[in-house]
């Protein structure tokens, strides 16, 4: 009885999405991709907000939040003239219901990567998956889409809407070139398109992210945003919390606090942030790798590639055993191996250096962000929001009704925030 109330009560919320969205007049985009897609939907709804009302759901990516946000939450944030919802995959097919539900005269794509095997299992499938976003543009729609990435290249076949590009390729169409990032200096980037050349600052700590950029800023200057806007509303925009987020202890440690997901793919990339950065000690801690749970060869090429970076390397959870590290290692303090994040959170308060950097790289299931060293006060002028489990742009939005941002309270479990799957 309980399943059959459930499945009432979800089938009245889609009526009730599908009514309210054949009555908006706002202009929808959809934000997909293995990763990536959060920060680009977040950036672009800053963006969008310094050009009209705008509404952004991120996080919560999933069709139950799709739905509350159609008939709902938009209603409560009165006429808006743009829509952003990240479209995250928990499953195969379950981007298309959303997508139809969504009906987006924009879709967005940022990449494919063989994340979630137990899902997908091939990259063409992952693509197939995140395609379904394109293929509901109405006709004249937009598409914007990653052109260094095949897998996404490919989605503007066979398609009866308009497509731009973006990347690094000399052949897209907006173009990203002069990408510099060394924490604590932060990603500058330009963008060269049919328009001129837009100049870039934002306030992220690694390299790679010039690619939700890139979305975004492609997307927003379709869309008609002058590109001063833009440029100044990306100098102004905080990395999200637990994803790539940096917090900065008075007279303690420097986090990189990125542990919101794991995927094989960003390992290197978060290690390569802290080889570039111009700090004199390092450390990394590692905590669960997605996918890749009973992988020895993964946790042992992660480690290998870690030391060679960090003064120290710490591995925390149920697949700590798996580093490899050598008993010269463990002896000299190269690495240690602990089994919480409380345990993360006293080693290093027994052992931090003012100024030092630390990443925190995991899985959203351990809640290493738990292991930040407490401290009185923090740099980052988000990070008391943090503390409370917050975004700083909820609490400043929540007083703004032109742009709106999901709650960002964590959940591990089924769809609803960060349950997306990509």
């Amino acid at each position: 009885m309980r399943k059959i109330r459930r499945s009432l009560w979800h089938r009245h919320k889609i009526y009730r999405a599908r009514r309210a969205r054949s009555k908006s007049k706002a202009t929808f985009i959809g934000v997909t991709g293995s990763s990536g897609k959060s920060t680009a939907a977040a950036l672009l709804g800053h963006i969008l907000a310094s050009h009209g009302p705008v509404y952004t759901q991120v996080l919560a990516n999933a069709i139950d939040a799709l739905a509350s946000t159609l008939y709902k939450r938009m209603w409560k944030s009165g006429k808006v003239d743009h829509v952003v919802f990240e479209a995250g995959a928990y499953g195969v097919d379950t981007i298309r219901p959303m997508a139809e539900l969504l009906k987006p005269h924009v879709a967005v794509v940022t990449m494919v990567r063989l994340e979630h095997l137990a899902s997908f299992r091939t990259l063409e499938n992952v693509a197939l998956e995140k395609r379904a976003l394109v293929d509901a543009l109405p006709p004249g729609g937009l598409a914007v889409l990653n052109a260094d990435d095949p897998h996404v290249l490919g989605m503007a076949s066979g398609t009866r809407h308009r497509v731009v590009t973006f990347g690094r390729t000399e052949d897209a169409d907006y173009r990203v070139t002069d990408t510099q990032a060394a924490y604590p200096e932060t990603l500058s980037l330009t963008v060269r398109w049919r328009g001129g050349t837009l100049d870039l600052k934002t306030l992220f700590p690694a390299k790679y992210l010039w690619l939700p950029t890139a979305a975004a800023v492609a997307t927003a200057l379709e869309l008609g945003v002058p590109p001063e806007k833009v440029a100044a509303r990306v100098a102004t925009f905080r990395p999200l919390v637990n994803r790539c987020q940096v917090l900065v202890i008075e007279d303690g440690p420097h986090f990189l606090v990125d542990t919101a997901k794991a995927p094989w793919h960003s390992i290197n990339l978060a290690i390569d942030m802290v080889a570039k950065a111009k700090v004199a000690s390092k450390r990394i801690v590692l905590g669960q790798i997605s996918d890749y749970v009973g992988s020895t060869r993964k946790y042992r090429d992660a480690y290998n590639t870690a030391r060679e970076v960090a003064g120290q390397v710490i591995y925390v959870g149920d697949n700590a055993h798996r580093s490899g590290a050598g008993q010269a290692d463990r002896d000299g303090g190269r690495f240690v191996e602990l089994r919480t994040p409380r345990e993360v959170s006293d080693h290093i308060r027994k052992t931090a250096v003012p100024g030092e950097l630390i990443l925190l790289k995991s899985s959203s299931n351990l809640h290493l962000e738990r292991s930040r060293s407490p401290g009185p006060t923090m740099s980052n002028a988000g990070s008391r929001f943090a503390e409370k489990g917050l975004d700083a742009r909820d609490a400043a939005c929540s007083k703004c009704p032109s742009s709106n941002i999901a709650p960002t309270s964590e959940s591990a479990g089924g769809p609803g925030y960060g349950s997306g799957l990509g």
